[in-house]
């Protein structure tokens, strides 16, 4: 196995056992991470993103497979159930992951998924019949980064 494919094994083995420190240990320094709801994430605020959700996650189940890398880019595709803390909905993400190393380590970090999808399980009837719009992803966008904003001030993390 390739070592940037381990290093992708090692990520998501350590998302399933909820250890964002084990995630964390994956990534550059300098990373940029991004997804739908969480656009631009680069350096400490995507760790602290990991810790936050890890921490907030009360029966997070995390499944990936299909993960290959080479010297420069990797992917995989990973799944996850949990249920969204801000509705108590339970929600099921299909997502698809790419990946740039450098020095050994993650430094970009993109995730994809059917926002529309997520929104509808996430949120309900207002997410089935509004998540296409970009009001709603921005709506969604906003509050996340309040909160991850207000995680990083309470943990005193420095980012």
């Amino acid at each position: 196995m390739h070592h940037n494919a381990a290093l992708i094994r090692s990520f998501y083995t350590a998302f399933a056992n909820r250890d964002p420190g084990g995630m964390i240990a994956c990534y550059h320094p300098t990373v940029e991470f991004s997804d739908e709801v969480f656009p631009d994430l680069r350096g400490a605020r995507a760790g602290a993103m990991w810790r936050m959700l890890c921490a907030r996650a009360t029966d997070l189940k995390i499944e990936f497979r299909d993960f290959d890398a080479d010297d420069a880019s990797g992917r995989v595709h990973w799944e996850a159930w949990y249920t969204f803390s801000a509705t108590g909905r339970r929600v099921h993400n299909s997502v698809e992951a790419r990946f740039e190393f450098r020095d050994g380590l993650i430094v970009r970090h993109r995730d994809s998924f059917d926002f529309w999808d997520w929104s509808s399980q996430a949120l309900g009837l207002k997410g089935r019949l509004l998540g296409w719009s970009s009001a709603v992803r921005n709506r969604v966008r906003s509050q996340a980064a309040q909160r991850l904003d207000a995680y990083i001030r309470q943990c005193g993390i420095v980012a």
